[in-house]
């Protein structure tokens, strides 16, 4: 592929919007009103069953919200956008909220995620965890301690850094800690099968390339959607739900295709 001077702009500025000509640009892919253009995919569910209410719009706002369950039981949650992009600059403005939800794992306290480059949803079994795809993961701080957010983990794909394929699970960014309920602002510039930059409040905190099929991490999946090695071009965007609350208020991306031109 070929990268035009005009888009060597926007991988070198983590501050898209603070530039009129770029914010015109911005789509909303969530309406602040209802969840149109989304449809949910949950753990032991059918396509479309948003089992127990667990997303949903509130004061402007998308909720995951688990008041109508009892237990947690690994019903892992997504809600996918309805088009799959390739080149973009998506963001999210998020926080977590209240408790979290009893039988969720540990691991799982104020943990959700930016699934990118998902698999089709309608390609997903039904006892199915996770997407394949990579996750751009949102973490929350405790009283105590740190914990990075806009860490990257893997549900069935591995990627490169500096050159090299890592095959660990989750990598933790270099973000600082958000406690409480604060709204944090993730970016994320996805290129294709090449650069995946991930930003936090107009910080990089993680850069990463060649995104592609393989690993563990996900179970009860198709294995003909899972050909390893295969690099990853494009793909659906979902939220997840993993078992405490959490709202977003602005989902919003910057289609970047028309700037590539692709070779033949």
């Amino acid at each position: 592929m070929k990268l035009p001077h005009l888009f060597l702009l926007l991988c070198l500025s983590s501050q898209l919007n603070a530039q009129p000509h770029f914010a015109r640009k911005w789509v909303q892919l969530f309406n602040g009103k209802d969840l149109k253009g989304w449809t949910p995919k949950i753990r032991g569910y059918d396509l479309g069953d948003n089992f127990g209410n667990t997303f949903r719009v509130v004061n402007g706002a998308i909720q995951v919200n688990y008041d109508h369950y009892k237990t947690f039981d690994d019903r892992f949650g997504h809600l996918f956008y309805k088009t799959p992009f390739s080149y973009y600059l998506l963001a999210v403005e998020y926080r977590f909220v209240g408790k979290q939800t009893p039988g969720a794992p540990g691991w799982a306290y104020k943990n959700s995620g930016i699934m990118l480059h998902c698999q089709p949803p309608q390609t997903m079994l039904k006892n199915q965890d996770f997407p394949i795809s990579i996750e751009d993961q949102l973490l929350g701080g405790d009283t105590t301690g740190e914990r990075s957010t806009c860490n990257v983990c893997t549900p069935g794909t591995n990627i490169e850094m500096d050159g090299k394929l890592e095959t660990k699970h989750c990598i933790n960014s270099t973000s600082k800690t958000f406690r409480n309920d604060v709204w944090v602002r993730a970016e994320v510039l996805v290129l294709g099968d090449s650069i995946i930059k991930q930003i936090v409040n107009g910080d990089t905190v993680l850069v990463y390339e060649k995104p592609q099929l393989g690993g563990g991490n996900v179970t009860d999946f198709d294995p003909s959607v899972k050909k390893d090695g295969q690099l990853l071009q494009s793909g659906y965007i979902s939220l997840q739900s993993e078992g405490h609350p959490v709202e977003f208020r602005k989902v919003e991306i910057i289609d970047l295709s028309p700037y590539y031109e692709k070779k033949k």
